[in-house]
């Protein structure tokens, strides 16, 4: 059988194929033959080259190796075997398979998001001369391009096409390789080439013969006296490696770049290498500086202890444990606790945060405690940082892991606890692509098929968490009092409509807002201002005739950046200048509506010009450490005032904090979806709790239209159980998680009325599927059309039995493939979203 390469792999007697999960998203994995080469060597969890289709080269995962053909189509050979050990493990298989199935998507789908990028062959195009063409005497005649071209494969064996470029300037490339492939003048192949690349590090070292006799390196001095940097560059080396102490430490040698950052020559140092009195070499290097650990013990306050002792008690009997701690009451000592214990056993330990940056404080708080057998692994790190964390999990380096979401992809094989801090938190779900899991319920899973124990901590449960402690599906651990005996803030609201009547409202901020924020100012304390919008201001309108610029690809308004003065869409990043007049009627009197922090920002420096003022949001936290210099610079002291999005909400501890101000509680409030009271209640009891820490009270300033309403009483008094009662009461009446499962499916397309009769078969043959279910839509979307695609929504609200669910989501997948096979509705996509959040 020959492959892409023209190899001929003949089958043995033993006759071996291998299922391959390729990451494409089609419903199956794929049977190739395994060659007799690497027949020995083959097994689950091996990264393969295969061919797929006529072009493509693709990394695959080996799923399963057995004996029987396939019985469709004839199995191509694998091209190689990657790997000399498994990257990928039987129960990490076993937990993508049920992602597949439980969100309803493609096990190659899964793949692609579960391995790194680093992990994953790219193709790039290769040329190179035929070898039957004759340069001096070609069969066809050829331009000056095609000359060009020829000439330089002449001196150079193969070119990348991307080369071509530089080399000839032309719009078609594509016609002019046709051109030379036509006159056999050329050969086209894809060329397969790993991502990831180890961090190589260039040391030195002494030469032997200096190390074995002392009076060599004698004589080395006095021949070189007098060649300054030459004597400066040994001396610095043996500064660096002691080797009359302890000539071992010679054979590792000295990073270079340590030797040319003290001031040496280079070029005295490649001299001396070049006379052979150093010696060259490279090490493959970790890309993460080594951490100090903090010897000191952990010590729990008598109501950690207690808490400690209450969650090792529901583990005899519950796998999952609620730990319900109000903001500051030390869930952190607690944690290290139970992770150091499972570590000791020999079992691995994965800790799921919400957005690490944003928790740098307690990740270097562990870092402390744990040191280089913590690994760390979040979506700020390259593809070469997150293949080494990788790695480092197979290999034993490091058996607990702090990480986002993404990490529970990692290659465990014995899981012993999982924790699930902020368990919350809707960060945690993933909504594109494929898979769109939640975090959360994925980490209870792989923890069942670890057979782990896991800990969920939050202030303030999600109410599917809650639910399962009531149905005495989990365990339940309450912690209400402050580490330390710190107070809670007081809490104040701050009436919006009545401040604006009586004039006393300025710049968005009530008269008690900036009262407060004056007199923390004067104590030399720290404020955080919570607005749940980025950019200046939501968008702009004529005053004239009410005209608002809107996205060329989307159907929404423009937001307003001031910084950058543009409009800036939100979904898929289109940009505008900010118009001088209105398109509409030609009116100059075009005004900002609303507030964003940029705007939020701005004001605060006009009402208070002497403060020192950061904003944090996604515009100023793109970077790498972005998150963490702002951090660095509010905790060091050097801001008074830090405005922010929700992500100020998560994690946030400084000792100074005396005020948080909520700029427009409404805004959380009053949103279409039915966890909007959900998501208030955990939003302002989140951000109130970063106000006073330790032995200081601090306050919160919730500011609103509406005082009157019951949930902020019930945010005042910490009632998150009355709360919780009475929303649960609405959402039984009305059919909503967790009473119900909850299952959205997106309809997309360029053109509105195939989207809309899309969306209409569809919900007809839902409608049809057996079993006790409630079907909303088609609708257009909230947003209708995004990235010039228009979008239709359908709701279903399914029984809560397993087996019920089962059966819709197979029938359902059923329905989706028989419309995608209608020519119609081939270039139809759809989306579909379990459990959405």
């Amino acid at each position: 059988m020959d492959d892409l390469f023209g190899n001929n792999y003949p089958l043995t007697s033993k006759n071996l194929f291998a299922d391959i999960i390729l990451p494409v998203p089609i419903p199956q994995t794929f049977t190739y033959s395994v060659g007799p080469e690497i027949q020995d060597e083959i097994g689950i969890g091996y990264r393969v080259m295969v061919q797929f289709g006529r072009k493509r080269i693709l990394t695959g995962i080996v799923a399963k190796v057995h004996q029987k053909a396939p019985e469709a189509y004839q199995a191509k050979a694998i091209l190689d075997l990657l790997d000399d050990f498994p990257i990928v493990n039987a129960l990490q298989i076993k937990f993508w398979a049920w992602l597949a199935s439980y969100y309803c998507c493609h096990l190659g789908e899964v793949m692609n998001a579960a391995l790194p990028s680093g992990l994953k062959l790219s193709t790039e195009s290769k040329i190179q001369m035929h070898p039957d063409f004759d340069l001096d005497n070609p069969d066809y005649p050829m331009d000056d391009r095609e000359m060009l071209i020829l000439e330089a494969l002449e001196k150079k064996e193969e070119m990348n096409v991307d080369q071509l470029d530089t080399l000839v300037p032309v719009k078609d490339l594509h016609k002019l390789i046709k051109s030379l492939l036509a006159k056999k003048a050329i050969l086209v192949y894809e060329s397969v080439k790993e991502k990831y690349s180890p961090k190589i590090e260039l040391r030195v070292r002494l030469a032997q013969e200096y190390i074995t006799a002392s009076d060599k390196l004698n004589e080395l001095f006095d021949g070189i006296k007098g060649k300054v940097k030459q004597e400066n560059v040994l001396l610095k080396y043996l500064q660096q490696v002691p080797i009359y102490q302890k000539s071992e430490l010679n054979k590792q040698g000295l990073a270079k770049k340590i030797l040319t950052d003290a001031g040496c020559s280079p070029s005295s140092i490649d001299t001396l290498i070049k006379n052979k009195v150093l010696e060259s070499f490279k090490v493959k290097i970790s890309r993460f500086d080594p951490i100090n650990i903090d010897e000191n013990p952990i010590l729990l306050s008598d109501d950690q202890k207690e808490a400690y002792d209450a969650v090792q008690n529901e583990f005899n009997s519950k796998s999952t444990v609620l730990l319900h701690g109000i903001t500051g009451s030390g869930k952190t000592e607690i944690y290290i606790k139970l992770i150091m214990e499972v570590l000791e056993s020999g079992s691995q330990v994965l800790l799921l945060l919400p957005e690490i940056a944003l928790t740098t404080h307690l990740v270097s708080r562990l870092q402390k405690v744990f040191g280089d057998k913590m690994g760390i692994f979040h979506s700020k790190y390259s593809d070469n940082e997150r293949v080494e964390v990788w790695q480092g999990v197979i290999s034993g380096k490091y058996n607990f892991i702090i990480g986002v979401r993404s990490s529970l992809f990692l290659p465990f094989d014995s899981l012993g606890l999982v924790i699930v801090d902020e368990e919350h938190e809707p960060s945690y779900k993933q909504y594109d692509p494929a898979p769109r899991f939640h975090a959360r319920d994925a980490a209870i899973m792989m923890a069942y098929l670890h057979q782990a124990k896991t800990v969920l901590g939050t202030a303030t449960p999600a109410f599917e968490t809650f639910s399962n402690v009531q149905n005495d599906k989990y365990g339940y651990v309450k912690m209400d009092k402050r580490y330390g005996n710190a107070e809670l803030p007081h809490f104040h609201l701050a009436d919006i409509l009545k401040d604006k009547k009586k004039n006393l409202l300025k710049l968005d901020f009530t008269r008690l807002l900036r009262e407060k924020i004056q007199e923390a100012l004067n104590n030399q304390e720290q404020v955080l201002i919570f607005q749940n919008r980025r950019g200046y201001a939501p968008y702009i309108s004529c005053d004239e005739c009410g005209w608002i610029p809107e996205c060329e690809h989307c159907d929404v308004s423009l937001t307003y950046h001031q910084f950058q003065e543009e409009l800036r869409c939100h979904y898929c990043g289109f940009k505008d200048v900010v118009p001088k007049k209105c398109h509409a009627c030609g009116s100059d009197k075009i005004t900002t509506v609303g507030s964003g922090t940029e705007r939020i920002e701005e004001n605060l420096s006009l009402l208070f010009p002497e403060a020192r003022i950061l904003r944090m949001d996604l515009d100023t936290t793109r970077s790498k450490y972005g998150y963490q210099k702002i951090l660095e610079e509010f905790g060091s002291g050097n801001v008074d005032i830090l405005v922010g999005t929700q992500m100020i909400t998560k994690g946030l501890d400084f000792d100074r904090v005396s005020l948080v101000g909520i700029v427009d509680a409404d805004r959380i409030l009053f949103y279409p979806d039915f966890r909007s009271g959900e998501r208030a209640f955990q939003q302002i009891t989140q951000v109130a709790g970063r106000a006073g820490r330790r032995n200081k009270t601090g306050n919160v300033i919730i500011q609103t239209r509406r005082p009157d309403q019951l949930i902020f009483n019930q945010i005042i008094s910490g009632d998150y159980a009355e709360f919780y009662r009475q929303e649960m009461g609405e959402r039984k009446q009305f059919y909503y998680p967790p009473f119900v499962k909850n299952i959205k499916i997106v309809v997309k397309h360029k053109d509105f009325k195939t989207a809309e009769t899309a969306s209409v078969q569809l919900k007809n043959l839902l409608s049809d599927i057996e079993g006790r279910k409630i079907i909303l839509g088609p609708e257009k979307a909230l947003i209708g059309k995004i990235k010039n695609l228009y979008l239709f929504e359908i709701w279903i609200k399914l029984e809560k039995s397993t087996n019920a669910q089962v059966r819709f989501k197979q029938e359902m997948t059923r329905s989706i493939s028989d419309l995608q096979s209608d020519k119609r509705f081939r270039s139809v996509r759809f989306l579909v979203d379990v459990d959405p959040f």
